[in-house]
């Protein structure tokens, strides 16, 4: 049963058909310039006072002769707004805000805001795939996130995406700061997956026919950010995201552990382009972001966008 879920999800999820089976046209709307004050005061504008509970359910997916998902997907990938009208997350439905500082203090060969010296503005999802959020669950966590090239809050910029997760299957981790979160998660056959296996099925299905090579996500919208000439611009294939230091906020959900009150909520970036023929990485930390604000609000979980980076062949890692 293990081998088959797992040949099961790597098939789909790596599946690279470029397909258009959309049973309602998408608007492609192109990216405008935005601020971060604008963005994260959506954010902050209708908070929550107690943790919500957003299930996912294999209704949600298709309403009539409409594929909800498959829409849903390919406005992830043409929608570059960051602020929607509230619309339900089908794969990552639960999370908490955060707001702080991107910051390359290490030499790299790569460019944009993966350069030595760049400092940015972030707004990030952290998030749990699924319905379940607790300690005593299966859990994949994803992070979202959303850079702004200015440090100056009220200035209206563009912006750069990315995302990264643990393990698409889940695991028993009882922290979110326990994982390294990465663009090319792993996939692991757990019992959340069998319990929901024809929603994964099918989210992940809807994924791979919105955009090539679904698997991964690419980062070239954060080598390009900042970048006037696009020639020569270097983009790292993987990015780690995880947890600095060794302290555990011992708390059921998620989104209490990741709650900030005093202190600063801080995260390592390392990147690689190159792997083994085991697939081990040379992972290679050049920087950090450090949060200093926290948010679980209806905007959070219902109207913040992140857009996903389209599949591109002409990259130089």
């Amino acid at each position: 049963m293990k081998q088959l879920l797992v040949f099961i999800l790597i098939i789909i999820t790596g599946c690279s058909k470029d397909v258009k089976v959309s049973s309602k046209k998408v608007t492609d709307y192109k990216l405008q310039k935005s601020s971060f004050n604008y963005v994260w005061g959506e954010v902050v504008s209708d908070p929550l006072d107690r943790l919500p509970h957003n299930s996912v359910s294999f209704s949600q997916l298709f309403r009539w002769d409409k594929n909800i998902i498959l829409d849903d997907a390919e406005r992830t990938l043409k929608d570059s707004r960051d602020i929607l009208k509230p619309f339900n997350k089908l794969a990552h439905p639960n999370g908490i805000c955060l707001k702080g500082i991107w910051e390359i203090d290490i030499k790299n060969p790569y460019s944009g805001y993966f350069r030595k010296g760049s400092k940015a503005l972030i707004i990030a999802r952290a998030s749990t795939a699924l319905s379940d959020t607790t300690s005593d669950k299966i859990r994949a966590f994803g992070f979202a996130g959303k850079l702004f090239a200015s440090i100056n809050p009220s200035k209206d910029t563009d912006r750069a995406n990315f995302f990264v997760i643990d393990d698409l299957g889940g695991t028993d981790a009882k922290h979110y700061r326990d994982v390294a979160m990465t663009n090319e998660p792993s996939v692991s056959a757990t019992s959340a997956v069998a319990k929901n296996l024809l929603y994964a099925i099918k989210v992940a299905r809807a994924f791979s026919l919105a955009d090539k090579n679904s698997g991964i996500r690419q980062l070239y919208e954060i080598s390009e950010l900042g970048e006037r000439d696009k020639k020569g611009i270097k983009t790292p294939r993987w990015i780690k995201i995880e947890a600095r230091g060794e302290e555990r906020v011992d708390e059921k959900d998620f989104r209490d552990e990741l709650k900030i009150d005093k202190k600063d909520l801080i995260f390592n970036i390392s990147v690689s382009s190159n792997q083994d023929k085991n697939g081990k990485k040379d992972w290679k930390r050049i920087g950090y972001i450090s949060f200093d604000k926290s948010i679980v609000s209806k905007s959070c979980d219902h109207r913040l966008h992140f857009h996903h980076p389209k599949w591109r062949d002409d990259l130089n890692y």
